[in-house]
């Protein structure tokens, strides 16, 4: 209740009235963690005043040159990425460098997945990345705008 005796509303956003954008992020010469940290944060709409835990109203994120990730210390040679075939035997562990190398976009995915919601809502949410290895996307007909990151 408020001093004068009225009461406040809560107001949880209906699908039709959340506007979700899209956001171009260059990920040239960015630090893995706060890169991760920043684009979870767009994905799920924690900057927008109308955040539900419980509704999807993040924005899209585009990201590219994933390939330019810049990571410190010595986890290039120590960090390790798993793959699990369902077989006995079937554990494929590969290191950053390797990783990097091959599918410059899974390390990016990765990380932004581990920062998200471990439910049905997570998932959906992580559908809405795109990571390019490259500087180039095909998601120029939705017009995204570019967020810079400081």
């Amino acid at each position: 209740m408020q001093e004068d005796g009225t009461t406040l509303k809560t107001v949880v956003p209906k699908k039709e009235q959340v506007d979700q954008k899209w956001y171009v992020i260059d990920a040239n010469r960015q630090i893995l963690g706060r890169l991760a940290c920043q684009i979870a944060v767009l994905l799920r709409g924690k900057h927008k005043p109308q955040f539900t835990p419980h509704l999807d109203i993040g924005d899209y994120v585009i990201v590219i040159n994933a390939d330019k990730l810049i990571i410190s210390g010595r986890k290039a040679m120590h960090k390790q990425y798993g793959r699990y075939s369902g077989y006995p035997g079937g554990l494929n562990m590969n290191n950053y460098n390797r990783v990097m190398h091959t599918y410059p976009d899974r390390i990016l995915k990765h990380a932004v997945k581990g920062m998200l919601p471990k439910n049905r809502l997570g998932r959906k949410i992580y559908k809405k990345l795109k990571v390019y290895a490259g500087p180039d996307h095909p998601h120029k007909a939705q017009k995204p705008e570019v967020f810079s990151l400081n």
